[in-house]
Protein backbone atom coordinates (compact mmCIF):
# COMPACT_ATOMS: atom_id res chain seq x y z
CA UNK A 1 0.00 0.00 0.00
CA UNK A 2 1.71 2.89 -0.85
CA UNK A 3 2.09 5.88 1.64
CA UNK A 4 -0.13 8.74 0.26
CA UNK A 5 0.93 11.97 2.40
CA UNK A 6 -1.19 14.90 0.24
CA UNK A 7 -3.83 14.28 -2.39
CA UNK A 8 -5.96 16.66 -4.27
CA UNK A 9 -10.10 16.71 -3.29
CA UNK A 10 -12.08 15.70 -6.54
CA UNK A 11 -13.02 18.64 -8.50
CA UNK A 12 -11.82 21.99 -8.65
CA UNK A 13 -7.90 21.13 -7.14
CA UNK A 14 -8.23 18.03 -9.20
CA UNK A 15 -8.60 20.04 -12.10
CA UNK A 16 -6.29 23.14 -11.26
CA UNK A 17 -3.63 20.36 -10.71
CA UNK A 18 -4.52 18.80 -14.01
CA UNK A 19 -4.85 21.91 -16.43
CA UNK A 20 -1.98 21.88 -19.64
CA UNK A 21 -2.87 26.00 -20.16
CA UNK A 22 -0.57 28.30 -19.72
CA UNK A 23 -2.11 30.48 -17.31
CA UNK A 24 -4.49 28.95 -14.45
CA UNK A 25 -6.40 31.31 -12.04
CA UNK A 26 -7.73 29.04 -8.88
CA UNK A 27 -10.80 31.40 -7.51
CA UNK A 28 -13.87 30.61 -5.67
CA UNK A 29 -15.06 31.27 -1.94
CA UNK A 30 -13.12 31.38 1.18
CA UNK A 31 -11.97 28.19 2.52
CA UNK A 32 -11.84 26.16 -1.00
CA UNK A 33 -8.75 24.46 -0.22
CA UNK A 34 -6.48 27.01 -3.19
CA UNK A 35 -3.05 27.59 -1.17
CA UNK A 36 -2.14 23.84 -1.20
CA UNK A 37 -2.87 22.80 -4.87
CA UNK A 38 -0.45 26.26 -5.53
CA UNK A 39 2.40 24.58 -3.61
CA UNK A 40 1.67 20.98 -5.06
CA UNK A 41 1.52 21.98 -8.88
CA UNK A 42 4.83 23.40 -8.50
CA UNK A 43 6.37 19.89 -6.65
CA UNK A 44 4.54 17.56 -9.19
CA UNK A 45 7.33 17.98 -11.57
CA UNK A 46 9.83 17.97 -9.10
CA UNK A 47 11.89 14.89 -9.62
CA UNK A 48 10.81 14.39 -12.51
CA UNK A 49 14.26 14.51 -14.69
CA UNK A 50 14.76 18.11 -15.12
CA UNK A 51 16.71 19.29 -12.20
CA UNK A 52 18.08 22.46 -11.76
CA UNK A 53 16.14 23.79 -14.82
CA UNK A 54 12.85 23.60 -12.98
CA UNK A 55 12.82 27.21 -11.33
CA UNK A 56 9.82 28.45 -9.89
CA UNK A 57 9.23 31.58 -7.66
CA UNK A 58 5.89 32.26 -6.24
CA UNK A 59 5.04 36.26 -5.29
CA UNK A 60 3.36 37.56 -2.24
CA UNK A 61 2.79 41.83 -2.13
CA UNK A 62 5.24 41.16 1.06
CA UNK A 63 7.12 39.16 2.51
CA UNK A 64 5.24 39.33 5.71
CA UNK A 65 2.16 38.27 3.72
CA UNK A 66 4.48 35.01 2.72
CA UNK A 67 4.10 33.32 6.30
CA UNK A 68 1.46 31.19 5.52
CA UNK A 69 2.79 29.72 2.52
CA UNK A 70 6.00 29.16 3.98
CA UNK A 71 4.03 27.21 6.70
CA UNK A 72 2.29 24.87 4.37
CA UNK A 73 5.32 23.98 2.09
CA UNK A 74 7.05 23.18 5.46
CA UNK A 75 4.47 21.38 6.42
CA UNK A 76 4.08 19.28 3.08
CA UNK A 77 7.88 19.44 1.62
CA UNK A 78 9.67 17.63 4.06
CA UNK A 79 7.45 15.25 4.49
CA UNK A 80 7.09 14.20 0.23
CA UNK A 81 11.12 15.03 -0.44
CA UNK A 82 13.45 14.13 2.05
CA UNK A 83 16.36 15.79 1.95
CA UNK A 84 14.83 19.29 0.71
CA UNK A 85 15.84 22.61 2.36
CA UNK A 86 14.32 25.98 2.98
CA UNK A 87 16.42 28.41 3.44
CA UNK A 88 15.17 30.95 5.92
CA UNK A 89 17.33 33.53 5.06
CA UNK A 90 16.23 33.62 1.34
CA UNK A 91 13.62 31.91 1.48
CA UNK A 92 14.40 29.53 -1.27
CA UNK A 93 13.65 25.78 -1.29
CA UNK A 94 16.29 23.62 -3.10
CA UNK A 95 15.32 20.11 -3.72
CA UNK A 96 17.90 16.78 -3.75
CA UNK A 97 18.09 17.10 -7.85
CA UNK A 98 18.75 20.53 -7.68
CA UNK A 99 14.84 22.06 -8.31
CA UNK A 100 14.42 25.28 -6.37
CA UNK A 101 11.22 27.45 -5.47
CA UNK A 102 11.48 31.03 -4.62
CA UNK A 103 9.25 32.86 -2.33
CA UNK A 104 9.89 36.70 -2.99
CA UNK A 105 7.54 39.71 -2.29
CA UNK A 106 6.35 42.31 -5.61
CA UNK A 107 4.89 45.24 -4.06
CA UNK A 108 4.85 47.59 -7.27
CA UNK A 109 6.09 47.52 -11.15
CA UNK A 110 9.94 48.45 -10.69
CA UNK A 111 10.36 45.41 -8.71
CA UNK A 112 10.24 43.30 -11.76
CA UNK A 113 13.75 44.48 -12.27
CA UNK A 114 15.51 42.15 -9.60
CA UNK A 115 14.32 39.25 -11.74
CA UNK A 116 14.48 40.98 -15.78
CA UNK A 117 15.87 38.31 -17.50
CA UNK A 118 15.84 35.04 -15.03
CA UNK A 119 14.20 31.98 -16.41
CA UNK A 120 11.06 30.30 -14.49
CA UNK A 121 9.11 28.18 -16.10
CA UNK A 122 6.85 28.14 -13.50
CA UNK A 123 5.46 31.36 -11.88
CA UNK A 124 3.12 31.73 -9.03
CA UNK A 125 0.80 34.07 -7.80
CA UNK A 126 -0.79 33.66 -4.42
CA UNK A 127 -3.76 35.82 -3.28
CA UNK A 128 -3.62 37.85 -7.37
CA UNK A 129 -6.54 40.70 -6.52
CA UNK A 130 -3.88 42.06 -3.75
CA UNK A 131 -1.79 43.78 -6.54
CA UNK A 132 -3.76 46.64 -8.17
CA UNK A 133 -3.33 46.20 -11.72
CA UNK A 134 -1.68 44.03 -13.97
CA UNK A 135 1.62 45.77 -14.11
CA UNK A 136 3.24 43.00 -12.19
CA UNK A 137 1.79 40.17 -13.73
CA UNK A 138 2.22 41.29 -17.42
CA UNK A 139 6.08 41.67 -16.78
CA UNK A 140 6.68 38.58 -15.18
CA UNK A 141 5.16 36.69 -18.24
CA UNK A 142 8.56 37.68 -19.87
CA UNK A 143 10.26 35.38 -17.41
CA UNK A 144 8.26 32.64 -18.04
CA UNK A 145 10.37 30.62 -20.17
CA UNK A 146 13.02 27.94 -20.04
CA UNK A 147 16.07 27.01 -22.06
CA UNK A 148 15.40 23.64 -21.55
CA UNK A 149 13.62 21.99 -24.70
CA UNK A 150 10.28 19.66 -23.24
CA UNK A 151 9.99 21.92 -19.78
CA UNK A 152 6.57 22.58 -18.93
CA UNK A 153 5.82 26.72 -18.75
CA UNK A 154 3.21 27.17 -16.55
CA UNK A 155 1.53 30.61 -14.70
CA UNK A 156 -0.89 29.94 -11.61
CA UNK A 157 -2.36 31.56 -9.47
CA UNK A 158 -5.21 31.65 -7.25
CA UNK A 159 -7.65 34.43 -4.94
CA UNK A 160 -10.90 34.92 -3.85
CA UNK A 161 -12.87 37.61 -5.57
CA UNK A 162 -11.88 40.84 -3.54
CA UNK A 163 -9.07 42.72 -3.28
CA UNK A 164 -7.53 46.16 -5.17
CA UNK A 165 -7.04 44.58 -8.19
CA UNK A 166 -10.47 42.62 -8.24
CA UNK A 167 -11.62 44.71 -11.55
CA UNK A 168 -8.37 43.70 -13.65
CA UNK A 169 -8.76 39.90 -12.88
CA UNK A 170 -12.23 39.90 -13.23
CA UNK A 171 -11.80 41.75 -16.69
CA UNK A 172 -9.14 39.11 -18.04
CA UNK A 173 -10.06 35.80 -16.39
CA UNK A 174 -14.03 36.06 -15.21
CA UNK A 175 -15.59 37.90 -17.96
CA UNK A 176 -14.25 36.62 -20.90
CA UNK A 177 -15.90 33.31 -19.95
CA UNK A 178 -17.39 30.61 -17.93
CA UNK A 179 -15.38 28.50 -14.92
CA UNK A 180 -13.72 25.59 -17.15
CA UNK A 181 -13.78 27.28 -21.00
CA UNK A 182 -10.68 28.61 -22.05
CA UNK A 183 -9.72 31.76 -22.84
CA UNK A 184 -7.66 31.88 -26.30
CA UNK A 185 -5.37 34.67 -27.71
CA UNK A 186 -3.90 34.14 -30.51
CA UNK A 187 -0.81 35.91 -32.75
CA UNK A 188 1.23 35.60 -35.59
CA UNK A 189 4.93 34.33 -35.25
CA UNK A 190 7.02 37.28 -35.98
CA UNK A 191 9.46 35.13 -38.13
CA UNK A 192 7.39 32.41 -39.85
CA UNK A 193 3.83 33.68 -39.68
CA UNK A 194 2.38 30.69 -37.96
CA UNK A 195 -0.54 31.02 -36.11
CA UNK A 196 0.06 30.84 -32.35
CA UNK A 197 -2.62 30.39 -29.49
CA UNK A 198 -2.23 30.89 -26.31
CA UNK A 199 -4.53 29.83 -23.83
CA UNK A 200 -5.54 30.84 -20.64
CA UNK A 201 -8.68 29.24 -17.63
CA UNK A 202 -9.56 30.24 -14.07
CA UNK A 203 -11.45 27.11 -12.42
CA UNK A 204 -13.76 27.97 -9.37
CA UNK A 205 -13.52 25.96 -6.07
CA UNK A 206 -16.35 26.15 -3.37
CA UNK A 207 -15.70 25.48 0.58
CA UNK A 208 -18.08 22.70 0.33
CA UNK A 209 -15.43 20.42 -1.60
CA UNK A 210 -13.17 21.22 1.00
CA UNK A 211 -14.03 18.20 3.20
CA UNK A 212 -11.10 18.21 4.88
CA UNK A 213 -11.49 21.95 6.79
CA UNK A 214 -15.05 20.76 7.14
CA UNK A 215 -14.23 18.05 9.24
CA UNK A 216 -11.42 19.95 10.88
CA UNK A 217 -14.15 22.61 11.57
CA UNK A 218 -17.63 22.18 11.23
CA UNK A 219 -18.27 25.83 12.10
CA UNK A 220 -16.40 27.34 9.29
CA UNK A 221 -19.56 27.12 6.72
CA UNK A 222 -21.66 29.13 9.59
CA UNK A 223 -18.60 31.79 10.33
CA UNK A 224 -18.89 32.85 6.10
CA UNK A 225 -22.85 32.36 6.58
CA UNK A 226 -22.44 35.04 9.76
CA UNK A 227 -20.56 37.61 7.92
CA UNK A 228 -22.93 40.68 8.17
CA UNK A 229 -21.75 43.00 4.98
CA UNK A 230 -23.41 41.60 2.33
CA UNK A 231 -21.07 42.32 -0.44
CA UNK A 232 -18.04 41.06 1.74
CA UNK A 233 -20.56 37.56 2.19
CA UNK A 234 -21.21 37.07 -1.64
CA UNK A 235 -17.47 36.96 -1.98
CA UNK A 236 -16.33 34.94 0.86
CA UNK A 237 -19.46 32.56 1.34
CA UNK A 238 -20.09 32.47 -2.81
CA UNK A 239 -17.63 33.23 -4.68
CA UNK A 240 -19.28 35.60 -6.30
CA UNK A 241 -17.35 38.53 -8.73
CA UNK A 242 -20.42 40.98 -9.12
CA UNK A 243 -19.35 42.94 -5.85
CA UNK A 244 -18.38 46.11 -4.76
CA UNK A 245 -16.45 45.09 -1.57
CA UNK A 246 -14.19 48.31 -0.22
CA UNK A 247 -15.08 50.50 -2.91
CA UNK A 248 -15.45 54.44 -2.70
CA UNK A 249 -18.93 54.69 -4.34
CA UNK A 250 -20.47 51.28 -3.15
CA UNK A 251 -22.72 52.80 -1.00
CA UNK A 252 -24.24 55.55 -3.42
CA UNK A 253 -23.89 53.49 -6.87
CA UNK A 254 -26.44 51.44 -7.73
CA UNK A 255 -25.93 49.32 -11.19
CA UNK A 256 -29.92 48.66 -11.35
CA UNK A 257 -30.60 52.57 -10.70
CA UNK A 258 -27.46 54.28 -12.00
CA UNK A 259 -26.61 52.15 -15.30
CA UNK A 260 -29.33 52.57 -18.55
CA UNK A 261 -30.48 51.49 -21.41
CA UNK A 262 -28.16 52.85 -24.90
CA UNK A 263 -29.92 55.81 -26.82
CA UNK A 264 -28.97 59.14 -28.33
CA UNK A 265 -29.49 62.39 -26.75
CA UNK A 266 -32.56 64.37 -28.32
CA UNK A 267 -31.06 67.02 -30.89
CA UNK A 268 -32.26 69.83 -28.33
CA UNK A 269 -30.09 68.16 -25.34
CA UNK A 270 -26.85 70.09 -24.73
CA UNK A 271 -23.93 67.66 -25.24
CA UNK A 272 -20.48 67.47 -24.15
CA UNK A 273 -16.59 65.97 -23.85
CA UNK A 274 -14.38 65.35 -21.05
CA UNK A 275 -10.58 63.68 -21.45
CA UNK A 276 -8.08 62.57 -19.09
CA UNK A 277 -4.81 62.29 -20.53
CA UNK A 278 -2.83 59.45 -21.38
CA UNK A 279 -0.27 57.77 -23.44
CA UNK A 280 1.51 55.25 -21.63
CA UNK A 281 -1.73 54.83 -19.85
CA UNK A 282 -5.12 54.85 -20.98
CA UNK A 283 -7.03 57.98 -22.11
CA UNK A 284 -10.43 58.45 -21.70
CA UNK A 285 -12.95 60.25 -23.77
CA UNK A 286 -16.70 60.68 -22.12
CA UNK A 287 -19.27 61.85 -24.24
CA UNK A 288 -22.08 63.42 -21.97
CA UNK A 289 -25.81 64.86 -22.49
CA UNK A 290 -27.34 67.00 -19.97
CA UNK A 291 -31.66 66.63 -19.49
CA UNK A 292 -33.24 69.30 -20.07
CA UNK A 293 -35.95 67.53 -18.36
CA UNK A 294 -38.36 66.44 -21.04
CA UNK A 295 -38.81 62.59 -21.90
CA UNK A 296 -35.82 61.26 -22.93
CA UNK A 297 -35.55 58.08 -26.03
CA UNK A 298 -36.34 55.22 -23.21
CA UNK A 299 -39.67 57.09 -22.44
CA UNK A 300 -37.78 58.40 -18.90
CA UNK A 301 -37.74 61.41 -17.57
CA UNK A 302 -34.64 62.35 -16.49
CA UNK A 303 -34.64 65.24 -13.55
CA UNK A 304 -33.31 68.68 -15.30
CA UNK A 305 -29.30 69.33 -14.90
CA UNK A 306 -28.87 65.13 -15.06
CA UNK A 307 -25.57 64.27 -16.84
CA UNK A 308 -25.98 61.77 -19.18
CA UNK A 309 -22.81 59.47 -20.22
CA UNK A 310 -24.03 58.10 -23.39
CA UNK A 311 -20.88 57.27 -25.43
CA UNK A 312 -16.92 57.28 -24.65
CA UNK A 313 -13.36 56.35 -26.04
CA UNK A 314 -11.08 54.32 -23.80
CA UNK A 315 -7.62 54.05 -25.39
CA UNK A 316 -6.24 50.48 -24.18
CA UNK A 317 -4.75 47.85 -25.76
CA UNK A 318 -6.86 44.82 -25.87
CA UNK A 319 -6.63 42.37 -22.50
CA UNK A 320 -4.41 45.29 -21.20
CA UNK A 321 -6.98 47.39 -19.66
CA UNK A 322 -4.40 49.43 -18.18
CA UNK A 323 -2.00 49.87 -20.68
CA UNK A 324 -2.30 52.83 -23.30
CA UNK A 325 -2.24 52.50 -26.87
CA UNK A 326 -0.03 55.29 -27.05
CA UNK A 327 -1.78 57.47 -30.03
CA UNK A 328 -0.13 61.29 -30.52
CA UNK A 329 -2.59 63.61 -29.55
CA UNK A 330 -3.21 64.51 -32.96
CA UNK A 331 -4.14 61.17 -33.51
CA UNK A 332 -6.52 61.33 -30.65
CA UNK A 333 -8.38 64.60 -31.81
CA UNK A 334 -8.61 63.20 -35.39
CA UNK A 335 -10.41 60.51 -33.75
CA UNK A 336 -13.00 62.38 -31.50
CA UNK A 337 -13.55 64.71 -34.64
CA UNK A 338 -14.22 61.20 -36.31
CA UNK A 339 -16.82 60.24 -33.78
CA UNK A 340 -18.25 63.91 -33.66
CA UNK A 341 -19.07 63.67 -37.04
CA UNK A 342 -21.04 60.92 -36.73
CA UNK A 343 -23.16 62.32 -34.35
CA UNK A 344 -23.84 65.28 -36.53
CA UNK A 345 -25.01 63.43 -39.45
CA UNK A 346 -27.98 63.21 -36.42
CA UNK A 347 -27.76 66.92 -35.46
CA UNK A 348 -26.11 66.32 -32.21
CA UNK A 349 -23.13 68.57 -31.60
CA UNK A 350 -20.75 68.02 -29.16
CA UNK A 351 -19.19 71.00 -27.07
CA UNK A 352 -15.97 71.69 -26.07
CA UNK A 353 -15.98 69.97 -22.34
CA UNK A 354 -13.45 69.74 -19.39
CA UNK A 355 -10.21 67.81 -19.56
CA UNK A 356 -6.84 67.15 -17.46
CA UNK A 357 -5.47 69.84 -17.08
CA UNK A 358 -2.20 68.24 -17.68
CA UNK A 359 -2.74 69.11 -21.67
CA UNK A 360 -1.81 72.56 -20.99
CA UNK A 361 1.86 71.73 -19.84
CA UNK A 362 4.47 73.00 -21.97
CA UNK A 363 7.68 70.87 -23.16
CA UNK A 364 9.75 72.47 -26.00
CA UNK A 365 7.06 75.48 -26.40
CA UNK A 366 4.76 72.31 -27.26
CA UNK A 367 1.71 71.24 -25.34
CA UNK A 368 -0.78 68.30 -26.14
CA UNK A 369 -3.61 70.79 -25.73
CA UNK A 370 -1.69 72.58 -28.83
CA UNK A 371 -1.61 69.62 -30.87
CA UNK A 372 -5.17 68.73 -30.55
CA UNK A 373 -6.24 72.83 -31.50
CA UNK A 374 -4.52 72.12 -34.57
CA UNK A 375 -6.79 69.44 -35.36
CA UNK A 376 -10.05 72.19 -34.27
CA UNK A 377 -10.43 69.76 -30.91
CA UNK A 378 -10.65 72.42 -28.27
CA UNK A 379 -11.02 72.00 -24.42
CA UNK A 380 -12.36 74.04 -21.00
CA UNK A 381 -9.80 73.87 -17.47
CA UNK A 382 -11.10 71.19 -15.16
CA UNK A 383 -11.33 71.63 -11.32
CA UNK A 384 -8.30 70.12 -9.72
CA UNK A 385 -9.84 69.59 -6.36
CA UNK A 386 -10.27 65.24 -6.25
CA UNK A 387 -11.34 65.21 -2.93
CA UNK A 388 -14.38 68.12 -3.55
CA UNK A 389 -15.28 66.46 -7.08
CA UNK A 390 -15.15 62.62 -5.25
CA UNK A 391 -17.31 64.17 -3.42
CA UNK A 392 -19.85 65.87 -5.73
CA UNK A 393 -19.69 62.93 -7.81
CA UNK A 394 -21.57 61.07 -4.35
CA UNK A 395 -23.97 63.92 -4.33
CA UNK A 396 -25.11 63.14 -7.60
CA UNK A 397 -25.33 59.79 -7.33
CA UNK A 398 -27.44 59.57 -4.35
CA UNK A 399 -28.75 63.46 -4.01
CA UNK A 400 -30.60 65.11 -0.75
CA UNK A 401 -34.01 63.90 0.25
CA UNK A 402 -34.52 60.99 -1.59
CA UNK A 403 -34.38 62.42 -4.91
CA UNK A 404 -33.92 61.05 -8.12
CA UNK A 405 -30.23 60.79 -9.30
CA UNK A 406 -28.30 63.08 -11.07
CA UNK A 407 -25.69 61.41 -13.13
CA UNK A 408 -26.61 57.74 -15.37
CA UNK A 409 -24.10 55.99 -17.53
CA UNK A 410 -25.83 54.04 -20.39
CA UNK A 411 -24.65 50.43 -20.80
CA UNK A 412 -22.19 50.55 -23.95
CA UNK A 413 -19.79 52.39 -22.15
CA UNK A 414 -18.20 49.15 -21.08
CA UNK A 415 -14.84 50.42 -19.53
CA UNK A 416 -16.49 53.30 -17.22
CA UNK A 417 -18.50 50.37 -16.37
CA UNK A 418 -15.68 47.22 -15.61
CA UNK A 419 -13.67 50.24 -14.30
CA UNK A 420 -15.58 52.88 -11.74
CA UNK A 421 -17.56 51.08 -9.60
CA UNK A 422 -14.54 48.96 -8.31
CA UNK A 423 -12.32 52.40 -6.83
CA UNK A 424 -10.55 51.77 -3.84
CA UNK A 425 -10.35 54.58 -1.29
CA UNK A 426 -6.87 55.54 -0.52
CA UNK A 427 -5.60 54.34 2.54
CA UNK A 428 -3.44 57.31 3.24
CA UNK A 429 -6.63 59.48 3.00
CA UNK A 430 -10.04 58.12 2.91
CA UNK A 431 -11.81 61.26 1.43
CA UNK A 432 -9.96 60.31 -1.72
CA UNK A 433 -9.62 57.60 -4.94
CA UNK A 434 -6.14 55.37 -5.00
CA UNK A 435 -4.54 56.72 -7.94
CA UNK A 436 -2.96 53.24 -8.49
CA UNK A 437 -6.40 52.02 -9.42
CA UNK A 438 -7.30 52.60 -13.13
CA UNK A 439 -9.03 55.32 -12.46
CA UNK A 440 -9.19 57.24 -16.39
CA UNK A 441 -12.71 57.26 -16.54
CA UNK A 442 -13.44 58.30 -13.22
CA UNK A 443 -11.21 61.33 -13.64
CA UNK A 444 -12.84 62.80 -16.79
CA UNK A 445 -16.07 61.94 -15.06
CA UNK A 446 -15.08 63.64 -12.27
CA UNK A 447 -13.92 66.65 -14.11
CA UNK A 448 -17.76 66.57 -15.98
CA UNK A 449 -18.99 66.79 -12.25
CA UNK A 450 -17.22 69.93 -11.53
CA UNK A 451 -17.78 71.36 -15.06
CA UNK A 452 -19.38 74.73 -14.57
CA UNK A 453 -21.21 75.22 -18.26
CA UNK A 454 -23.43 72.03 -17.13
CA UNK A 455 -25.60 74.51 -14.40
CA UNK A 456 -28.95 74.48 -16.06
CA UNK A 457 -29.86 74.13 -12.52
CA UNK A 458 -28.41 75.32 -9.23
CA UNK A 459 -27.02 72.22 -7.60
CA UNK A 460 -25.72 71.64 -4.54
CA UNK A 461 -22.18 71.52 -3.96
CA UNK A 462 -21.55 69.16 -1.51
CA UNK A 463 -19.68 70.50 1.43
CA UNK A 464 -19.96 74.23 0.25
Amino acid sequence: MSNVIWKPHPGSQRLFLTCPFWEVLFEGTRGAGKTDPMIMDFAQHVGRGYKEAWRGILFRTTYKQLADVVSRTKKWYLRIFPGARFNEADFRWTFPDGEELLLRYMAKPDDYWEYHGHEYPWIGWNELTNWPTNDCYERMKSCSRSSEPGMPRKIRSDTNPWGRGHGWVKDYFIDPAPAGVPISDSFKHPETGALITMKRVRISGDVLENKTLLAADPNYLNVLESVKDSELKKAWRYGSWDINVGAYFSDVFVERTHIIADWLPPRQWKCYRSLDWGSARPFSVGFWTISDGTQAPDGKYYPRGAIIRFREWYGAKNNEPNVGVRLNARQVARGIQSIQEEFAKEQIFIHAGPADNQIWARENDKSVADDMEAEGIYWETSNKDRVQGWNQLRYLFAPDNEEAPLIYVQRGCRHWIRTFPQLQRDERNWDDIETDDEDHCADETRYMAMFTPRRLVELKLVGL
